[in-house]
């Protein structure tokens, strides 16, 4: 492998206003990709990176990587991905993960995408009392498995304050995780607005049989080459 990739860099689950999110690497498949998207994954050095098969009738295959594993399926790279194909000239329906078929819509400036929580990461819940308390953890506190704390902000409005830990991934914090919307909103059983971070903004709609809507906004950050 020796020409160099370009990596189209988004952030995912922003503010308002665009600030914040998580970063995400997207990088169209090629030869010199193939058999290589670990490795590069763990260059990139983001808490995933995507690797984009190919887009045919609204239908793109992709495939997602944490710096030491494949995912079958995450949130904030499939609202990432979605949005940037869009802005790119190629909306999609859907995005074929590893996990399933995941559905996608776009409404103004938020991007949806339907997940199931049994195609998430096993999750080590961590339900505290208090906003403060998720927000006094320490990363290097949580040294296996994948962690996510979580508060209410306002339970009577949905508004949750949440932290996610996942060294099993390679992660020390994850400042937005999609998946992780998608499993809390079935454990609490209801519609969320997630604070998760340093600010990351996640909206969730719970429907039937597993399956959560979670949407997001997402802005371009950068291209790199590695």
């Amino acid at each position: 492998m020796s020409e160099s990739i370009e990596v189209n860099v988004v952030r995912v689950f922003t503010t308002e206003s665009g600030e914040l999110g998580n970063k995400l690497g997207i990088v169209w498949s090629s030869a010199a990709t193939r058999g290589h998207e670990q490795a590069l994954a763990a260059k990139v050095g983001f808490s995933e990176t995507v690797f984009i098969d190919g887009v045919t009738d609204g239908v793109a295959v992709m495939r997602i990587f944490t710096p030491v594993k494949e995912l079958p399926f995450a949130g904030h790279p499939s609202v990432g991905t979605a949005w940037w194909l869009s802005q790119n000239g190629t909306p999609v329906r859907v995005l074929a993960e590893m996990a399933g078929d995941v559905a996608v819509r776009y409404d103004g400036d938020l991007t949806w995408i339907t997940g199931n929580a049994a195609w998430a990461s096993p999750f080590r819940w961590v339900p505290l009392a208090t906003p403060a308390d998720v927000d006094s953890l320490v990363p290097s506190d949580f040294t296996e498995g994948h962690n996510y704390a979580y508060s209410w902000i306002d339970e009577n409005a949905g508004a949750l304050r949440s932290r996610s830990f996942a060294p099993v991934l390679g992660i020390a914090e994850d400042q937005a995780t999609g998946a992780a919307a998608v499993a809390v909103t079935v454990r609490l059983g209801r519609d969320l607005e997630i604070t998760q971070g340093l600010g990351s903004r996640l909206h969730t709609t719970l429907l039937a049989d597993g399956f959560v809507e979670v949407g997001g906004r997402t802005v371009a950050d950068q291209s790199v080459r590695i």
